[in-house]
């Protein structure tokens, strides 16, 4: 299992747009549709060992935090062709047995991955309310097979921190999952 890790995209970095349909209601959403409200974007696939790792977690989180007034939504931006897990079919299929309450969008062009520097997955950017980055990096510790609960302790910190209107923790570590799966010729300079 390799392990990538996140690009670590800058603080203050502005959310990039994105319209993506939602593999479980088959509806577009935008960026555009959560002003005013803090974002999550997480980009997350169907087979990846460290996303199932956290999926329960990822759920709770969710859900807890939806109910707080920001907004979730997650990205899948494998290519679908060489990893058919990952196509919006399965997705939705995921996103149900997950018990996911939040968009889970298809990203067939790979352009929004390339647009957030997406790395890996799990990848986690969360904006404040004027979609401003404060925090990316992992959700907790944990990992597959290292014994650590997972307990989304470093997300749920700067998540606390944007509702509170306080700045996010300081320290931030990167992300660590599989890498985007890449349509051949497509990978961008960062990815390489």
């Amino acid at each position: 299992m390799a392990a990538t890790p996140s690009t670590m995209l800058p603080l203050g970095t502005r959310a990039p747009d994105f319209t993506l349909a939602d593999a479980v209601s088959g509806r577009t959403v935008d960026r555009g549709s959560f002003a005013d409200r803090p974002l999550l974007v997480m980009f997350l696939c169907n087979h990846c060992p460290f996303v199932k790792h956290t999926r329960a977690q990822l759920a709770a989180l969710a859900r807890e935090y939806q109910a707080k007034g920001v907004a979730v939504v997650a990205i899948s931006s494998n290519d679908a062709q060489q990893y058919p897990a990952d196509g919006p079919d399965l997705m939705q299929a995921e996103a149900r047995e997950a018990g996911y309450t939040f968009p889970y969008l298809f990203d067939e062009s790979q352009q929004v991955a390339k647009a957030y520097h997406a790395a890996c997955t799990p990848d986690f950017f969360l904006f404040d309310a004027h979609h401003k980055l404060v925090y990316r990096g992992q959700l907790d510790d944990s990992r597959p097979k290292n014994d650590k609960p997972v307990t989304g302790r470093d997300l749920r910190a700067a998540l606390d921190a944007v509702l509170a209107g306080t700045p996010a923790p300081a320290e931030q570590l990167p992300s660590i999952g599989c890498n985007i799966k890449w349509k051949p010729g497509n990978a961008p300079d960062y990815a390489r």
